[in-house]
């Protein structure tokens, strides 16, 4: 069960959650109604998602995405054509940014991975220009992330030990508290929270589970440890909890937190 989690397959990563992060993407945009021909830096913006979307809805002058995955650096890459954006290997607590570089510094799923929260917050602050603009959201894995709410609830019937590994205990910073309290401490100021939730809406079971095959994320990782007929009764005890509708389909919600917040100056 300790096997190391894997955050680097792009595809992977798409089927799993990718596509469902880019509708919360658009609606955290669209919250944050920033001004045009702005810098953005999209911290640890993995396959693209967030940049994209920045690019699509927010008319910026420039967006650099930073991760340390070679992996997901390279389809931003490929699926990113716009001589706006460029993305760069680097980890969130160790920007490759000069002082108060960008205006506007966001986050999208990434925050609750980093090994020192704090020091991200710190390096994004850094990268700010006085009075600018820094925004992260966080999947609601204690509540309403539904698609990993029936996992791990099921995980966890079958097996107790599975539940060190859910993300609802791991990640208590996913919560609107203690985001908060995160940035507060960080020295931010007008600190605003708020939910995102969007549908995420599953064709048929087999369009639910076999994201979890691929070994991207503490879901899949954890199910790609266990022997195939612990891993049947965890996919059986999953599809008995779905709301499975007559025809097959899956309606479902992801929730996450989203948090706003300017720099001093």
């Amino acid at each position: 069960m300790q096997r190391a989690e894997v955050w680097a397959v792009g595809d992977a990563y798409e089927a799993y959650v990718g596509r469902w992060s880019r509708l919360v993407a658009r609606e955290f945009i669209d919250w944050l109604a920033l001004p045009a021909k702005k810098r953005w830096l999209d911290v640890g913006c993995g396959t693209g998602a967030l940049t994209q979307t920045i690019l699509a809805c927010a008319d910026p002058v420039s967006v650099i995405g930073v991760d340390p995955s070679d992996g997901f650096i390279a389809q931003a890459r490929e699926q990113t054509r716009d001589a706006r954006a460029s993305f760069h290997a680097g980890k969130a607590e160790a920007l490759p940014l000069a002082n108060a570089s960008v205006d506007v510094a966001v986050s999208g799923l990434v925050l609750n991975f980093v090994p020192h929260p704090e020091q991200a917050v710190a390096e994004m602050r850094r990268s700010l220009r006085p009075g600018g603009t820094a925004a992260v959201y966080v999947w609601d894995y204690a509540g309403e992330m539904q698609l990993m709410r029936h996992f791990w609830d099921a995980a966890v019937a079958l097996n107790p030990a599975a539940g060190s590994l859910d993300e609802a205990r791991r990640f208590p910073i996913c919560k609107p508290e203690r985001l908060q309290a995160l940035f507060n401490d960080g020295g931010f100021d007008r600190i605003e929270c708020r939910s995102i939730d969007v549908p995420t809406v599953f064709k048929d079971f087999d369009d639910y589970w076999s994201p979890f095959l691929g070994g991207q994320g503490p879901a899949p990782t954890y199910c790609a440890t266990l022997a195939g007929e612990k891993r049947t009764a965890l996919r059986e005890k999953i599809r008995a909890s779905l709301p499975i509708e007559r025809d097959g389909t899956i309606p479902l919600i992801a929730r996450a937190w989203a948090i706003a917040a300017s720099s001093p100056g």
